[in-house]
């Protein structure tokens, strides 16, 4: 596939479509959705703790001793063409009841054609960017666990070549009689140890998260809220095109001011999300999220749409979970996400 050297352009500003905030940091890669199931809840699931190994790769804190021996394999038929892709793999070890697992996460962005200043050719190159990840996790007493992830970072954009160090850190809070879970995250702590150009050190996409999630008594669903990017107050992008801010369901606000701009603000740390747990063994799931930041910075003015919404349900077949989201970035399309996983200690039954 060959594009020009303004569409490697174009394809990185979609690599910022989670925050235009995005922009101000390096392998942002790194906040994309990684799993279908991630994908339909809005971007975000950092306050949910199950037999789910690819959670861990954004919350270690989730790992848990039914993730032992499972296998997840995930792809994301991202924006223009670009391929996004996860796989994540769990071991728990009963000696010193610790679960680990390691992971890679990756982003190709195709092959380009290159030019010089006047436009003559000079040659195909290709993008990419890589995160090679190991994690560990362990549960400390009967409602709180701990964990930890060490993130090797990897890009490269034609000559262009950057490596980064990262880590994650977390706490999961899980009441089990009231159904309640939540957690505190540290996202992305690290730096570049080979940068683009000679000396100029550029920011990771540190992100301070909390999230809080409640199952039903007597409906199986569960909701979670999530608030991102806690430490840093102003997330609105000022765009001079538009004056007011962004409603849920579109148009603007009939008398801007101060009080609508803080309530703008403030709901663009926001992600809400929903899970229906159905079937005796809860083998098929529905998904629902949104996501305000990305509806604020991606929907068109005076237009109703549905960016910023994601859904997706997942089935288990045999001894394979298959799950799939759609998030809605933009009036010009989505994102389809598609994962497989399977537990291998199935196999030997």
């Amino acid at each position: 596939m060959k594009k020009s050297f303004l569409s490697l352009i174009l394809i990185l500003l979609c690599q910022q479509a989670f925050s235009q905030i995005g922009g101000e940091s390096v392998f942002t890669f790194t906040t994309l959705p990684h799993t279908a199931r991630v994908t339909a809840l809005g971007g975000n699931a950092i306050t949910v703790k199950d037999a789910d190994v690819a959670l861990a790769y954004h919350n270690p804190a989730t790992l848990n001793a039914t993730m032992n021996n499972q296998l997840s394999f995930n792809h994301s038929f991202y924006l223009a063409d670009i391929s996004h892709g996860y796989f994540g793999y769990g071991r728990h070890f009963d000696k010193i009841k610790t679960t680990f697992h390691t992971g890679i996460q990756y982003v190709s962005y195709g092959d380009f054609q290159g030019t010089d200043p006047t436009g003559q050719l000079t040659g195909s190159f290709s993008a990419s960017e890589y995160a090679f990840t190991v994690g560990a996790g362990r549960q400390y007493n009967e409602r709180l666990s701990f964990g930890a992830n060490a993130k090797l970072l990897t890009s490269q954009f034609e000559s262009y070549r950057s490596v980064g160090i990262a880590s994650d850190l977390g706490v999961f809070y899980s009441d089990t009689a009231n159904r309640i879970t939540a957690t505190l995250l540290f996202r992305n702590i690290g730096t570049q140890i080979i940068t683009y150009q000679p000396d100029n050190f550029e920011s990771l996409p540190f992100d301070m998260q909390i999230g809080i999630s409640k199952r039903l008594r007597h409906l199986p669903f569960r909701f979670s809220v999530i608030v991102h990017n806690l430490h840093r107050w102003n997330i609105r992008y000022n765009d001079p095109n538009i004056d007011e801010p962004v409603l849920v369901f579109g148009g603007e606000d009939s008398e801007p001011g101060e009080k609508s701009y803080f309530v703008d603000n403030l709901f663009r740390h926001f992600i809400f999300n929903g899970e229906f747990l159905l079937g005796k063994n809860e083998n098929f799931r529905m998904r629902i999220g949104y996501n305000h930041l990305r509806r604020s910075e991606l929907s068109v003015s005076n237009t109703v749409g549905f960016a910023g919404f994601s859904f997706g349900v997942g089935l288990k077949v045999n001894r394979f979970k298959i799950d799939y989201g759609r998030g809605l970035y933009h009036l010009a399309g989505g994102v389809n996400h598609i994962t497989i996983s399977t537990n291998l200690s199935e196999f030997k039954r």
